[in-house]
């Protein structure tokens, strides 16, 4: 900072002024000292900075390890967010959610400095660590289904509305009996989309028929579902699946039966994965929009000094219209 005090013809402070508080120093001058540091290649030394401000501007990013492209995107939304306002991310990924593991990785962060963490978990396993971090630290959840409490604010996505969003769309062209395989019911996610659909046919003064459980999110959980589902004596004319995958297995499974979508049965997922649009045909699906979550999981922090948030940060989804689902002839 003496170099380029010198080299700018400045006092130090002023150059400690355009760093930290540069709306406080005239533009000529700010002028003249962003020069002088790119001349020199100045570069902060983020470390003394750190010892100086007891900040050290890291915040650290928890993940479930899921192979999906959503908690994916809501990470790197996340990171760019961060990075835009000045801070770094650490990450670490869980697959392990036994309790022990987990409050192992969030004590870790502890001790490196980091200031606030954000969570991404769809189980209750990581958010309850998380809750208790949260006496330590601030903390944010990016998860449904959960409510703020103590230092902990939480961000995500509606997925009651999702639900009721794709379900309405299929009361609107007709349909009847409209089914739902669900995700496993242990994850918030699954737990929301089956309240919506629930809610959407209370509505509409329709009753829910049998629900089936997924035991996991692939297509070939889908598929074996689907298989469960028709076993009943009534056959739906409609079906909500838990997310984009299980629609494609129980899709195959369906015409194995000799029912064709969407003039038989119409089908809509949940996700809109990017292979949405290719499937056959191609699936009507609700768009989450990951990004946006994960900057509001930011934003949240960098606003926490304000006091925790009464309520939680949801964004809606919105429903995408394609060829999987018809009217009812």
């Amino acid at each position: 900072m003496i170099d380029v005090a010198r080299h700018a013809g400045v006092s130090h402070q002023t150059v400690s002024r355009v760093l930290n508080h540069p709306e406080a120093v005239r533009a000529d001058t700010r002028e003249r000292v962003d020069r002088a540091m790119r001349e020199l290649g100045y570069r902060r030394n983020a470390q003394a900075r750190a010892l100086k401000t007891r900040r050290g501007g890291l915040i650290g990013v928890v993940s479930q390890g899921e192979t999906d492209f959503g908690p994916t995107r809501m990470t790197l939304a996340i990171e760019e967010a961060a990075r835009e306002h000045g801070f770094a991310t650490a990450l670490s990924v869980i697959r392990d959610a036994r309790p022990e593991t987990v409050a192992h990785t969030l004590e870790f962060f502890l001790g490196h400095g980091i200031e606030a963490i954000v969570v991404i978990t769809p189980v209750p396993t990581i958010a309850e660590a998380a809750k208790q971090l949260s006496k330590k630290i601030p903390v944010v959840i990016v998860t449904s289904g959960l409510w703020p409490a103590n230092n902990m604010n939480v961000a995500g996505i509606d997925q009651e509305l999702g639900a009721r969003r794709a379900v309405d769309h299929l009361i609107e062209q007709g349909h009847q009996r409209i089914a739902h395989i669900a995700g496993p019911s242990d994850w918030y996610d699954a737990r929301g989309r089956i309240i919506g659909w629930r809610q959407a046919l209370a509505v509409a003064d329709m009753t829910a028929p049998e629900m089936v459980e997924a035991e996991g999110w692939t297509a070939e959980h889908g598929y074996v579902a689907a298989q469960t589902l028709l076993l009943n004596d009534e056959p739906p004319d409609a079906l909500f699946a838990g997310n984009d995958f299980i629609a494609l297995g129980a899709i195959k499974a369906l015409k194995e039966h000799g029912l064709t979508v969407p003039q038989d049965i119409s089908v809509v997922g949940y996700d809109d994965v990017d292979a949405a649009g290719y499937f056959s045909p191609p699936l009507t699906t609700v768009s989450q929009p990951f990004e946006e979550a994960g900057r509001a999981a930011l934003e949240l922090l960098l606003t926490d000094s304000r006091g925790l948030m009464q309520v939680p940060q949801f964004i809606g989804p919105e429903l995408v219209i394609r060829g999987s689902t018809a009217a009812r002839s």
